[in-house]
């Protein structure tokens, strides 16, 4: 009876002893003092004698914190700025919002995965990496454009599509496996230029975050990566133009206040003139001739009040290449957002966004015996509500994201005197719906989790005509539909979870698993994405693909986090990975399922990754060991071989020196091995005709990939109005002739007797831009 009384005491005295430690919230938004852009991932601390707490701002600069009644100090800090400290006493809801000052005499150049002190060590995010936008100021590349996606490629676990290239491949996965967001907005071709220049127009960039594994549950559609870039929101405070002129390209950007601290805009444009060049060669065969490419991006916003902000923001992008007489290739991106903001209170923030998302591409034959157009697009329309509740030590995400589907494979168009037939090939609809929710959960001071769930589902909608193959491409089935009619649906439960261990303040221990899937994928028979691949969406006979992925790490900072380092290994299985019969003929067939074979995939690997973040010299080195397998049953005798973007080893150096106020220099060294292809076995003579006969897919390499760039800076001086400067870059200093393709042929002077033949695309490249600010 004694132990019953007790008991009961307690109860009763549990919700007085709670009231006794009241606790409460501060929350607000954290910007840029001299633009009013909002701070992501800035750290927001409370500290007192007795007790702590601390968090990230969001991706709009919002932060909320609960703590016990209690005096504090204030802490707010982000790379590149000036500390904020103010001393708040927490008896009641409080609002304070916080503008931070830029550090003018801060020196170094930051990439990390997170800017919150330890976050690379205490976070429960794997395999995530932020890049600081001042880091593409110092890194070289091809002909001196700063390249989000080249300096994405130096991560580990990253491996470049090919050389001068900005595809890419992430832990095993195909090209088409990345999900690339500009605004919340898809991005189904991110590159200019054939793959040479990346879409991302770095002026008009706020922030940048790759997700390799351990990927959130607000993401999904894609079973390797998440790139999600932000564009500037404008400067709210004074009008500011900056741009630059380079050898092939120039930019500009202009940015202000519509209302003064209340609405801005940005609009920024870059152009090429290789075109013009021509033109102005005076050679007739060069002048009438097209090659370039153009982006805009523009953004404005408004804040009505201290809870509702207002986001509008768009990027056209549109290459264009042409020989006069011959052919002529369009293809380019449009995206749309609009976001509204709310706060709903101090712990209750919602995100609503409606986004629009269009590629194209149109091939154009003009001889006159020849003459046809093909045209070809995916269209979607988004609709998008993500919450984040702040509790006590739990971040809570929820949220709904719904996407319609438009294909239009391919669309043929000829005069009347063609050789070649129209040819038009039905449409197809989709719709994807998902729902998520997750929690950030601080448990203790040691322990953090980051868990959740996505449901996914995508419908085949109508109309059209819908058949059924077997695994002889014979068809067994074939049915019609109406539009918006229910043709096929896939339901998939996506489980997403990841935990971190302090072992101290310095190292720590992490794992994740995470399970992803995608219902819209590429046909292409090369090795990174061109404009004229095809998109075919989950079917009858295309199932979702699928991917779990388990990783483990450890993680260690020292030297007050001027030093960080990290090693994870990742084993990643996939079902219903798409390749080709041999022959396979993808473009403009409305038949393309019946070129389709289905099978599995595995791929894993060891990342190790070090860098300096503080002090004149900066950088870091990435090593990935990795191995990228697939087993169709109709390849290889049903045995796995070598995926196309199997590389071995992945080596990437890049140090960035300061040299005073006016010069800082820079340098990258790459190594790679060979991706894996197949070259022939022998060869034999059909009728005075040498063919070439092949064994196992992918069994032989390419010579490997090394190559080293320097760069350098040089800061005008300054005046109170106006900045400039001058940035040098060779690209391929030491002129190595790295392989793009080779070619296997007869011997001129002994047809009996075969020959490779390499093709490389760049040797030694100098390049220098004018950069400029006012």
């Amino acid at each position: 009876m004694k132990r019953i009384l007790i008991f009961l005491l307690f109860v009763v005295a549990a919700p007085f002893a709670l009231l006794a430690q009241q606790r409460f919230t501060i929350s607000g938004t954290v910007r840029d003092a001299s633009s009013g852009e909002t701070l992501i991932g800035a750290t927001v601390k409370l500290q007192s004698t007795t007790h702590k707490a601390g968090i990230a701002t969001n991706a709009y600069g919002f932060y909320s914190l609960t703590a016990a009644e209690d005096t504090y100090d204030l802490l707010v800090s982000y790379s590149g700025y000036r500390s904020f400290t103010q001393k708040i006493t927490l008896n009641k809801v409080l609002k304070v919002n916080i503008e931070l000052s830029a550090a003018a005499d801060l020196q170094e150049v930051v990439i990390s995965a997170g800017d919150k002190k330890n976050e690379n060590v205490k976070s429960p995010q794997m395999g995530l990496s932020k890049i600081d936008m001042k880091t593409l100021d110092n890194v070289p590349v091809l002909l001196g454009e700063k390249d989000v996606l080249k300096t994405v490629q130096l991560l580990p676990g990253v491996k470049a599509g090919g050389e001068g290239n900005t595809g890419f491949f992430v832990r095993g996965g195909a090209s088409d496996q990345n999900l690339i967001l500009l605004d919340e907005a898809t991005v189904y071709n991110s590159s200019h230029l054939l793959g040479f220049f990346s879409t991302f127009n770095a002026d008009a960039i706020k922030d940048v975050s790759l997700y390799k594994g351990g990927m959130p549950a607000q993401y999904g559609g894609r079973l390797s990566s998440v790139l999600d870039v932000k564009m500037q929101d404008g400067n709210d405070k004074e009008f500011k133009v900056e741009g630059g002129l380079g050898l092939i390209a120039s930019r500009i950007k202009a940015e202000g206040p519509i209302v003064k601290n209340k609405s801005s805009f940005m609009v920024s444009a870059r152009r090429t003139y290789i075109d013009l060049l021509l033109k102005a060669s005076g050679d007739s065969a060069l002048k009438n001739n097209t090659l370039n490419f153009y982006d805009i991006n523009a953004k404005i916003n408004y804040k009505f009040d201290d809870k509702n902000t207002l986001f509008l923001s768009g990027y056209f992008g549109q290459d264009n290449i042409g020989i006069k007489d011959l052919f002529a290739n369009d293809w380019g991106n449009t995206t749309a957002t609009v976001r509204f903001n709310h706060v709903f209170n101090s712990r209750l923030f919602s995100n609503t966004s409606f986004i629009y998302n269009k590629y194209s591409y149109a091939i154009e034959l003009l001889d006159e015996n020849s003459n046809a157009k093909v045209n070809s697009l995916i269209r979607d329309y988004n609709f998008k509500e993500d919450l984040q509740y702040y509790a006590d030590n739990h971040i809570l995400r929820f949220g709904l994201h719904a996407t319609h589907h438009r294909i239009a494979p391919s669309d043929i168009r000829v005069s009347a005197n063609s050789s070649f037939n129209p040819l038009s090939i039905e449409n197809r609809y989709g719709l994807e719906f998902s729902a998520y929710i997750s929690d950030e959960w601080t448990v203790t001071d040691r322990l953090n989790l980051l868990y959740g769930l996505r449901l996914s589902q995508f419908s085949l909608l109508g109309p059209g005509t819908m058949p059924t193959y077997n695994t002889s491409g014979e068809v067994t089935s074939s049915a019609s539909y109406k539009k918006g009619e229910f043709v096929k649906n896939y339901f998939n439960l996506e489980p997403r979870f990841s935990a971190s261990y302090s072992l101290n303040n310095k190292n720590s221990i992490k794992a994740s698993y995470n399970r992803n899937t995608q219902n819209i994928h590429i046909l292409s028979n090369s090795g990174t994405a061109s404009p004229t691949d095809q998109y075919v969406m989950s079917s009858n006979n295309i199932k979702p693909e699928i991917a779990d992925q388990a990783a483990l790490g450890y993680f260690r900072n020292t030297e007050d986090n001027g030093f960080e380092f990290s090693a994870e290994i990742y084993y990643k299985w996939m079902q219903n990975q798409i390749d080709y019969k041999d022959g396979a003929e993808l473009t403009a067939n409305a038949d393309v399922e019946v070129e389709l074979l289905y099978g599995k995939g595995r791929a894993y690997g060891l990342e190790l990754y070090g860098k300096k973040t503080k002090g004149k010299f900066t950088g870091w080195i990435s090593y990935t060991l990795s191995k990228t397998e697939r087993q169709f049953d109709q390849i290889n005798n049903g045995k796995y071989f070598n995926a196309r973007q199997d590389r071995t080893h992945d080596l990437a150096l890049v140090g960035m020196y300061n040299l005073g106020r006016r010069w800082s220099v820079s340098a990258n060294y790459i190594y790679s091995t060979g991706n894996a292809v197949t070259y022939p076995a022998g060869k034999y003579n059909i009728g005075g005709l040498n063919t070439y006969y092949y064994t196992e897919r992918n069994a032989n390499r390419m010579p490997h990939t090394s190559r080293l760039d320097i760069g350098a800076t040089l800061k005008a001086k300054e005046t109170k109005r106006f900045q400039s400067s001058w940035t040098f870059s060779v690209y391929n200093a030491l002129n190595r002739k790295n392989p793009y393709a080779i070619q296997f042929r007869d011997k001129e002077n002994d047809p009996t007797r075969t020959e490779a033949v390499q093709t490389s695309l760049f040797g030694i490249i100098p390049s220098i831009t004018y950069n400029f600010k006012f």
